[in-house]
């Protein structure tokens, strides 16, 4: 009897990993992939001399010890990525209070800079940065992540909470609130309680901030010095030296199901694909409600679609600068006095991504320059399927303004552009499939990190789901554990020892 044969639909990060894993264990997977490459929305594109990066931030976790760094080996990352140690998360801006402060890794430093903005808030600025300090040097990146829900169980939790134990404390109460509920309920200034909305998702659960500090103070984040292009670039390498293959511009149209088993796919051009198991790493939205008609699916599915929060789309403003940003910080939070309009809604914070810490992006002596903020499904769908040209003015409009506010930074930058790239929530959608052009999928809450997601859909054999759409919050980390997931449950089914992999 051969290899059981396995098709993946979606070469992003999630869809990769499972790739990789299939053939590690010993099945024979073919990725099939809607765009012209790999990536989904751990995306870059050229334009010109330029390499514009729309994805990944930066990464975690990537210092030996770590079980992201094991799995950053076993799918060829490391050691051939080239990474840049992050020393501080970056700055914020205000414009209306004249405020700026960094957010140093040191934590005495962080204490010191906070303080002298909100002295009244002391203690509750001390109880933040003492969950900080708690988790320093625990791994807690991956914690319950090691297995999907479907296999973990009771020994399983018990080890989760052993390495949990120095810091249960804060999981739970007033550190699962959202970063906006606990700034509102113990801090009484409001420029500290923006500056705490604005170091990740103002939803997001406080602890996530602990966690991330933690990592920042611990030196465990780092900007990927050739991009997403590389980092995405490898692990295709990865799989495609464990024997597997990827067909791209191949949009899958339907899964193909026979007596309630998935059984292979139709693509768009009525060509059709067949295989023992089917993995969807694609739009979880496009899965269940297109490819599959809504056929299999319970009330929690359909609830979940309806009223969970999904992560806001974004415009991204690229533009390729003929000059040196040497001494600025990478990572810079901009709350703007005067708001950009986007229709009737008004833009009132940028965030700049400035690409000086690696020549990959640029030619010597040249710069890319990103502004990103959060935008609004609707206005730009409705634009693009009404107006083509009029999208296309706003698209232009939007990127003269933000170039305009950039002037107060940075005098005679406008001069100097030679490359605008303005990407829209229907750039998203168009590239990746994203629903509602959403970067990450489920927008991280309080409420759904705690829920359940299971790989699999009520009633659909040889059927599996990775990738965002299983997993709350988006992100490097989650897209590739749940790509390993899903090929743990196919080992599950067989019978098999899942195997992780060799990374010596």
């Amino acid at each position: 009897m051969g290899e059981k044969t396995v098709i993946i639909i979606g070469a992003g990060l999630a869809g990769l990993a499972a790739g990789c894993y299939a053939q590690m264990n010993g099945y024979d997977s073919t990725i099939l992939e809607h765009h012209s490459k790999p990536g989904g929305v751990a995306a870059a594109w050229r334009r010109k001399d330029y390499l514009i990066d729309g994805g990944i931030h930066f990464i975690m976790g990537y210092k030996p010890g770590t079980a992201l760094y094991e799995m950053f080996c076993q799918l060829g990352i490391l050691p051939l990525c080239e990474l840049v140690e992050i020393i501080d998360y970056g700055i914020l801006i205000d414009e209306r209070s004249n405020l700026r402060l960094e957010i140093d890794g040191n934590l005495d430093n962080l204490r010191r800079n906070l303080v002298k903005i909100a002295p009244a808030d002391e203690p509750g600025i001390k109880e933040l940065l003492n969950g900080v300090q708690a988790m320093q040097g625990i791994d807690l990146s991956t914690v319950g992540m090691s297995k999907p829900p479907e296999l973990t169980g009771i020994f399983d939790g018990f080890i989760s909470l052993w390495k949990m134990r120095q810091v249960m404390k804060y999981f739970t109460g007033s550190y699962n609130y959202s970063i906006d509920q606990w700034g509102q309920q113990y801090i009484e200034s409001p420029l500290l309680r923006q500056v705490l909305n604005r170091l990740f998702l103002p939803e997001a659960p406080v602890w996530f901030i602990m966690l991330l500090l933690a990592l920042l103070a611990n030196r465990e984040l780092a900007y990927l010095g050739g991009g997403c292009k590389e980092f995405v670039s490898l692990i295709e390498q990865r799989y495609l030296s464990l024997g597997g293959s990827i067909s791209f511009n191949s949009s899958v149209d339907k899964i193909i199901v026979e007596n309630d088993r998935a059984a292979g796919v139709q693509l768009q051009d009525g060509s059709e694909y067949r295989a023992d198991y089917i993995i969807s790493a694609a739009d979880g939205h496009s899965t269940i409600f297109q490819m599959l008609d809504g056929k299999y699916v319970d009330k929690e599915i359909v609830s979940r679609f309806e009223h969970w929060p999904l992560c806001r789309p974004l415009v991204m403003v690229s533009y390729g600068v003929r000059r040196e940003f040497r001494n600025e910080k990478p990572f810079q939070m901009i709350e703007i006095q005067e708001p950009l309009w986007e229709g009737d809604r008004a833009v009132s914070s940028l965030m700049l991504r400035i690409f000086n810490y690696s020549s990959r992006f640029a030619p010597p002596g040249k710069t890319v320059i990103q502004a990103e903020y959060d935008s609004d499904w609707e206005f730009w769908h409705n634009l693009y399927r009404e107006n083509r040209n009029e999208y296309n003015r706003e698209k232009e409009r939007l990127a003269g303004e933000i170039l305009g506010h950039l002037e107060k930074y940075y005098p005679g930058i406008s001069e100097l552009v030679e490359v605008v790239d303005v990407a829209t929530p229907v750039t998203t959608w168009r590239y990746t499939g994203n629903y509602r052009g959403s970067w990450g999928g489920w927008l991280l809450t309080p409420d759904n990190i705690s829920k359940t997601l299971k790989r699999k859909l009520p009633g659909l054999r040889d059927f599996y789901m990775a990738g965002q759409w299983v997993m709350p919050g988006g992100g490097v980390p989650t897209s590739l554990y749940s790509g390993r997931h899903a090929i743990q449950l196919l080992c599950h089914r067989d019978g098999k020892k899942f195997y992780g992999g060799s990374y010596s």
